[in-house]
């Protein structure tokens, strides 16, 4: 029976409750949940910026390219996978016991990321607490004085000629240099910035304070798990749209917002960039980081979902939802970056970044520009910690969730207890990053961790699912939950999930590992040992899959192949656990749809289904 998407509770069976892991409590939560994960800090500080790079307009092409085929039928995947069975992203691999390492990898790779993303809230937080002040903190530092009037507040962050106050003769005079007011304001006070990896310097102890702070209402929120989670997202998935459209009103009313506009999305759309296959490349990067997949999110918070809930209207809802705020938000962008360069007389190349480059040294920059600047200033920064809460929720969600998963009898009215835990366990980890040579571990982290590794599992994702599982017994098991669909809907489905993903996420992945360069901060370039240690853990991710493969290889019983044929199929506990878990109801379908685990080879690995 399908489910409007309302998320009213009238219209479903009490047979389809979870009363071992519970439930959302209602849809409306979910989806929150979802879009506020899928909707993160990439969306604001990096689609801008790869749409002006790669054709403006015409960026939009492969950008809807790579939804139709990449994103859309990974973000299904997962979230069936999820719903279906009721669990994190580790048991859900007793469909093939072979790649349960598919889904530890994921989460050691969430661990890294939340990581840095919790550093990254803290910056945040950093900003918010500065913007209490007029005029904003970071107008007064260029080479330790003050010179505060706007025509003197260097915005880019290359060089150029800016204004300078000279204590000699008194006078504002031009001098050449190569950072800004911002600039200086962000790698002099807010990170003291040490001269690279190798030389850690002290902790700085304001970002360590709002790292605490952030952990603290991460771990207020996931206390009762998704039941208070649930209720947060009603405001954090929210009010970054409320920010963005008043940014977007404002920055609208500013001249020179038409130029900055019509050099993102206008006029100036150049379609030959299509020839150029770094910009395929860089559209289907952005969609598969933007929906989060790979690192088991998607699987942990679909997992609280009743049986029979519709997730083919929620895996569209929520994808297009994503990929319009992405563009949206660039409007908001760059309708101020072009106030910006039109006040200073720049170009606007000269003052379009992206990442921590655009979020804490250009944005702000031009706030401060603005008449009331700290409201302005309060507004953003608020918006960009909201965004970032929403995917560390996700992210230490997931962790819990696989504790529970892993320990039920232990975990599950401990709850409280795990959250608290798991968020000061992080907090800890994260201190490294918060020293002078903090930037540089993000920096690590998100390079090698959250690059090529998300791709390795979504290539194995889909191959372990549909040449190992068999792709017949798994439309057959969404059919279970949606109700059966003829032949023609799960055409686009099946060509994706056998052929189109597996083949571009493959093309991806190869591409990125061939056009990979070195990280860099800056001007600042990484010792050979930093860069070992990078591969170390991206490595460290992936021989997890192997490693565990081999594991279980080990400890079956009989012939090679006669192991290998079992590790390909169900694990002996996948059908009846959810048997008893979803109950009578689920069995007699079951039973009716021929969806028996002896009724399918047991391995699919080099055939299709």
């Amino acid at each position: 029976m399908n489910k409007d998407i309302s998320g009213s509770d009238d219209s479903e069976r009490e047979e389809d409750e979870n009363t071992v892991r519970g439930n959302w409590t209602n849809k409306r939560e979910y989806l929150l949940s979802m879009i506020g994960m899928a909707v993160g800090l990439g969306n604001i500080w990096r689609f801008p910026y790869l749409a002006y790079k790669n054709g403006g307009g015409a960026f939009l092409i492969p950008y809807f390219i790579m939804l139709i085929c990449l994103g859309v039928p990974l973000y299904f995947l997962e979230t069936a996978l999820g719903q279906f069975c009721s669990q994190g992203p580790i048991n859900t691999w007793s469909a093939v016991p072979l790649l349960q390492g598919v889904g530890m990898a994921g989460l050691i790779g969430n661990v890294m990321v939340s990581i840095y993303y919790g550093v990254i809230l803290s910056y945040t937080l950093y900003y918010l607490f500065a913007s209490f002040q007029y005029p904003l903190p970071w107008t007064n530092v260029l080479d330790g004085v003050n010179c505060t009037s706007p025509q003197h507040v260097a915005v880019n962050v290359t060089s150029m000629s800016v204004s300078n106050w000279t204590r000699e003769n008194r006078s504002c005079t031009t001098a050449n240099i190569t950072t800004s007011s911002t600039e200086q304001y962000w790698d002099q006070v807010v990170l003291q910035r040490s001269s690279g990896l190798g030389e850690t310097g002290s902790m700085v102890w304001q970002l360590a304070l709002c790292l605490l702070l952030s952990s603290i209402i991460i771990a207020a929120v996931l206390l009762k798990g998704i039941k208070s989670s649930g209720k947060v997202v009603y405001f954090t998935a929210t009010f970054p749209y409320v920010v963005l459209t008043i940014l977007l009103i404002r920055g609208l009313t500013l001249e020179g917002a038409k130029d900055g506009i019509d050099f993102y999305i206008g006029s100036k759309s150049n379609l030959t960039k299509l020839a150029e296959i770094e910009v395929w490349r860089d559209a289907a990067t952005q969609i598969f980081y933007s929906l989060s997949v790979g690192f088991g999110g998607v699987t942990a918070l679909s997992s609280y979902n009743k049986f029979q809930n519709n997730l083919v209207v929620d895996t569209f809802l929520i994808c297009i939802i994503n990929c319009a705020t992405s563009i949206f938000a660039g409007f908001a962008i760059f309708s101020i970056l072009g106030y910006m360069a039109h006040i200073y007389g720049i170009p606007i190349e000269e003052v379009t970044k992206e990442g921590f480059g655009l979020a804490f040294i250009v944005y702000p920059a031009a706030l401060a520009t603005l008449p009331i600047s700290p409201l302005w200033s309060i507004l953003f920064f608020l918006m960009l910690f909201t965004l970032g809460l929403d995917s560390q929720f996700a992210g230490m969600e997931l962790i819990t969730t696989c504790l529970h998963d892993a320990f039920p009898k232990y975990i599950e009215k401990k709850r409280a207890l795990i959250a608290i835990v798991t968020c000061a366990f992080m907090f800890l980890l994260g201190l490294p990053c918060v020293t002078q040579a903090g930037i540089y571990w993000v920096t690590l982290i998100d390079h090698f961790v959250a690059g090529w590794v998300v791709l390795v599992i979504g290539f194995l994702e889909v191959f372990g699912i549909f040449y190992v599982y068999g792709g017949h017994r798994f439309i057959k098991d969404i059919e279970m939950m949606i109700g059966t669909k003829s032949v023609w809907f799960w055409l686009y489905w099946r060509l994706c999930w056998y052929f189109i993903t597996p083949f571009v996420t493959l093309i991806i992945l190869v591409l990125s590992l061939a056009m990979s360069m070195p990280p860099t901060y800056g001007p600042v370039e990484y010792p050979a040992w930093g860069l070992d240690l990078g591969w170390c853990m991206a490595v460290f991710c992936i021989v997890l899959i192997p490693a565990t493969a081999l594991y279980k290889l080990a400890g079956a019983q009989g012939s090679f192949r006669k192991r290998l044929r079992l590790l390909c199929s169900p694990s002996e506990d996948w059908h009846p656990y959810l048997d008893v878990h979803r109950g009578e109801r689920y069995a007699q379908e079951r039973f009716h749809t021929g969806n028996v685990v002896d009724d399918e080879p047991s391995c699919r690995t080099c055939c299709i289904s």
